[in-house]
């Protein structure tokens, strides 16, 4: 029965690996259907976005019945409750890769992206795909040490996001268009950084049993 309960506990880590691959496929993809205007990409990504979610309703099913017919206590505790927001974070970040293919379908044929900008976004989404493999690293291998880099690439994100905004503010060639989905973007992809930083810093609660804060946005990120 003992090892019954661990196999469905390490289950649970493993469905939130894949739930971290799943994301990582659709914003790779969103990307690239964004920055090479590929509508049969964006369209492939979007009809996609339901798996996940289907994937985080089993998961969290799953864990609510370990918690009821275990009674966990400790660190598997911390473990399945840790489980349920790190699924909600890992189906928002599908959300935001499915939004970014949203943009690119609407833009279409047009490319969403300006050339001003092109090498900024293809950055961001680079940094935001890292950080996202990362922490799937430190879900299925509690490598706290990396979720510094983690810390890291969300902090470049920022930056970026704060410098394109400021770049936009001053440019006269860009669309009305243009304007509003670069925002949404940029948005979008700073938030992908957040949800990272979420994960990686509940695993650490996971270990360590020490409390979150609560008071910054990127441990407990509530919309995408």
């Amino acid at each position: 029965m003992r090892e019954a309960y661990q196999s469905d506990l390490q289950h649970v880590i493993d469905d939130l690996v894949d739930m971290a691959e799943m994301a990582g496929t659709a914003l790779k993809d969103a990307t690239t259907a964004l920055l090479e205007g590929d509508l049969a990409l964006a369209e492939r990504v979007i009809a996609a976005d339901p798996h996940l979610d289907e994937r985080q309703s089993e998961l969290d099913a799953k864990v609510v019945e370990l918690l009821a017919r275990q009674s966990p206590v400790a660190t598997d505790l911390r473990l399945l409750v840790a489980a349920l927001r790190m699924s909600s974070s890992l189906e928002r970040m599908g959300d935001l890769g499915a939004h970014i293919a949203l943009i690119a379908r609407r833009a279409h044929p047009a490319l969403a992206v300006p050339d001003s900008h092109r090498e900024q976004i293809a950055r961001m989404a680079e940094l935001a795909g890292a950080a996202l493999v990362e922490a799937a690293q430190v879900i299925a291998e509690r490598d706290l040490a990396l979720g510094a880099q983690v810390e890291k690439e969300d902090e470049e994100l920022d930056e970026l996001m704060l410098q394109i905004s400021r770049e936009m503010s001053g440019e006269s060639g860009l669309t009305n268009s243009q304007v509003v989905d670069m925002t949404l973007l940029i948005r979008f992809y700073e938030r992908l950084g957040d949800h990272a930083v979420s994960l990686v810093r509940r695993v650490g609660f996971l270990v360590t049993g020490d409390s979150l804060d609560t008071l910054s946005a990127s441990v407990d990120v509530q919309d995408i």
